[in-house]
């Protein structure tokens, strides 16, 4: 007789039942997410030469925006776009309407 592996939830003492798989852990942690903190310090009899803070949260873009963290959305390296360059944008096309403007009226 063969014994099957037992089907459904993995309980564990009085928690919540074990994740079955990656998709399960990947979806918890998105969903709820994850903060990992850190500091890396060298010292040198006692003088302090480096700090180093590592912080490192992990979570969806719905449950960041839920949490008020919006940084991509005005990050140049993220975004494309340097900080200023829509007001140079928008002036630069201005000043080509003004020409096609002027033109258009030359013609005439």
């Amino acid at each position: 007789m063969t014994e099957r592996a037992p089907q459904g939830p993995v309980f564990v003492g009085n928690r919540q039942p074990a994740p079955q798989n990656l998709a399960d852990v990947l979806e918890r942690v998105l969903d709820k997410g994850i903060v990992v903190v850190g500091d890396i310090q060298v010292r040198l009899l006692d003088i302090e030469l480096l700090t180093i803070k590592i912080r490192l949260m992990v979570a969806s873009v719905d449950r960041a925006r839920e949490m008020g963290i919006t940084w991509w959305e005005h990050d140049p390296f993220v975004s494309g776009v340097e900080s200023g360059e829509p007001d140079r944008l928008e002036q630069r096309v201005r000043e080509l309407e003004q020409r096609l403007d002027g033109e258009v009226h030359d013609e005439r």
